[in-house]
C-alpha cells in the first residue's frame, strides 16, 4: 500500500510537467501531421500523371527522406542549412521540429496517395474520359475521391508512427513529452522504470484515440466494400 502511495505521489507531481509536455507533442505533431499531409497528398497525385522527369524529381526526394532516419533529417535541419548562410534556412528548435518532421511526413503520404490512386480501376477513368471530362475532372471528381478512401488505414499508421518520432526532438532542446521525463529522472533517479512507463502511458493516451477514430472513419468512409468497380 505504501508503494502505490508513493508511485501516486510521483504521478500527482509530475503530471504538470507531463501534461505540458505533452501539450508540445500534440501542437508540433499536428502541424507537422497537416502539412506534411498537404505536401504529401499534392506529391502523390503529381507521381500518378505520368511525367518522366517529375516523377524523377519526386522519387530522389522520396528516397533521401525514407532511406535515412528521421534523427539525422532533423540534424540536417537544425544544425547543417543554417550554416550554409542563407537566412531563410536558418531555424529556431521549434520551426526546425517541425519543418523536418513534415518533410519526414510527407514522404510517407506521397507513397500512399499514389499507391491508393493507382489502385483505382483504370476503368473509371476511361468511362469518366469518354463522357467527356478532362483529366484533372477525372482526377478530381472520379479517381481522387475513391483513393482517399484506401489511404485511410494507412495513413493513421504513419500518423501514429509521427507522433511517437516527437520523442528524438529533446535533442534540439524541445521540451516535449519524453524530455519532460528525462528532466523528471534526474530528479528522481531511483524512479526510472516507473517515469519511463508513465512516459508511455501519456503516449498511449495520446495515440489510442486516434487508432480508434481512424477505425471508425475507415467503416464509415473506408473500403468496407471495395472500390467501386
Amino acid at each position: 500500500m505504501e508503494w502505490i502511495t508513493d508511485k501516486w505521489d510521483i504521478v500527482v507531481a509530475l503530471s504538470p510537467f507531463m501534461l505540458k509536455g505533452l501539450w508540445l507533442t500534440f501542437q508540433i505533431s499536428m502541424i507537422a501531421i497537416a502539412i506534411g499531409s498537404s505536401i504529401g497528398f499534392v506529391l502523390g497525385v503529381a507521381k500518378t500523371l505520368g511525367f518522366r522527369l517529375l516523377n524523377g524529381v519526386i522519387n530522389l526526394y522520396l528516397h533521401l527522406l525514407r532511406g535515412s532516419p528521421y534523427l539525422v533529417q532533423l540534424y540536417i535541419v537544425y544544425f547543417v542549412l543554417p550554416a550554409t548562410g542563407i537566412a531563410w534556412l536558418s531555424f529556431d528548435s521549434y520551426t526546425a521540429a517541425i519543418v523536418s518532421l513534415s518533410l519526414y511526413t510527407s514522404s510517407y503520404v506521397t507513397e500512399i496517395v499514389a499507391s491508393a490512386i493507382n489502385a483505382v480501376p483504370s476503368g473509371q477513368a476511361e468511362a469518366a474520359r469518354s463522357v467527356g471530362m478532362t483529366r484533372m475532372q477525372t482526377y478530381r471528381h472520379i479517381v481522387v475521391p475513391q483513393a482517399l478512401k484506401l489511404t485511410i488505414p494507412p495513413m493513421a499508421s504513419i500518423y501514429v508512427i509521427v507522433i511517437k518520432s516527437t520523442a528524438v526532438l529533446s535533442v534540439i532542446g524541445i521540451s516535449e513529452l519524453t524530455r519532460q521525463g528525462e528532466v523528471a529522472i534526474m530528479r528522481m533517479p531511483g524512479d526510472i522504470m516507473f517515469i519511463y512507463s508513465l512516459i508511455a502511458v501519456f503516449y498511449f493516451v495520446y495515440c489510442y484515440p486516434m487508432l480508434r477514430l481512424s477505425k471508425w472513419a475507415e467503416g464509415r468512409f473506408g473500403t468496407a466494400g471495395g472500390v467501386d468497380t
